[in-house]
């Protein structure tokens, strides 16, 4: 889809009962910061792209910065809420994140970081923090009458996974549909995947330590199944819970239908 950005994908195509999601307008990504000049201009003359919503930490995108896309706006909603994990003193330094592959089979066996991988995707929903940021992007996409919306965090899979798991929700996806999607980034990973869990087989290490690398070099399907788990027995579906925790309105819904969906 592109040269320099990886885990890219266009949401258009999806079934949703008897409609599909329009091609161009929302796409999902990792991060832009080695996007090629054909990519940027892709981005700008194909999808005519307006708004870019960057998940990752203030630290990360100072690392990593996102290419400037001429015609784009370009928004920073943090989903993850870096000062309650420091205060928590379960903080993983940014630049350990950056480049996770070079530390993944040592943290994996440590019981800290086997826990945050098992708690990642409810702390993302359960965190108002995360909400907040969350439904501004949702409103910021209500707004947006033209053009394509690209949302994105690091490697394009767990908050971005999230992000799109709430749109396709709202288009009036059922639960297999997203699942589907979400484990999609496994495709682009399985290849790390196996190569870190094959060094933790040699290293001594088990089923949790594998579990974690599927955390945090792929995406853990069983983990985000958990999570949908949670919001099920807590709010009935994940519709109401977007209607309780970011106050998505029947009209949003409407709209945002008649706008994604043919």
């Amino acid at each position: 889809m592109f040269e320099g950005i990886i885990n890219a994908r266009d949401l258009g195509g999806i079934r949703i009962g008897d409609k599909t999601v329009r091609s161009g307008l929302l796409l999902r990504t990792a991060h832009l910061n080695q996007a090629t000049d054909a990519d940027i201009l892709r981005l700008q003359e194909k999808y005519h792209l307006k708004k870019i919503f960057d998940f990752r930490t203030q630290q990360e995108g100072a690392l990593q910065p996102d290419r400037v896309v001429p015609g784009a706006f370009h928004y920073s909603l943090p989903t993850l809420d870096v000062a309650a994990e420091q205060k928590s003193g379960k903080a993983i330094p940014d630049e350990m994140w950056i480049d996770l592959s070079k530390h993944i089979v040592r943290l994996s066996f440590m019981k800290i970081f086997q826990e945050k991988g098992r708690e990642l995707y409810p702390s993302l929903v359960l965190s108002e923090f995360s909400q907040l940021q969350y439904a501004s992007f949702l409103n910021l996409i209500l707004e947006t009458e033209e053009g394509a919306v690209l949302w994105h965090c690091s490697q394009g899979k767990d908050r971005t996974g999230i992000g799109a798991a709430f749109i396709l929700a709202i288009l009036g996806a059922d639960r297999e549909t997203i699942v589907k999607d979400f484990d999609r980034s496994n495709d682009i990973y399985r290849p790390l995947v196996d190569k870190f869990c094959a060094e933790v087989r040699a290293a001594g290490g088990g089923e949790d330590e594998e579990d974690t690398v599927r955390a945090f070099m792929g995406v853990s399907v069983k983990n985000f199944n958990r999570a949908l788990d949670m919001i099920e027995a807590r709010w009935g579906s994940i519709m109401h819970y977007l209607e309780d925790t970011m106050e998505v309105r029947p009209e949003d819904v409407k709209r945002l239908r008649e706008r994604y969906l043919v």
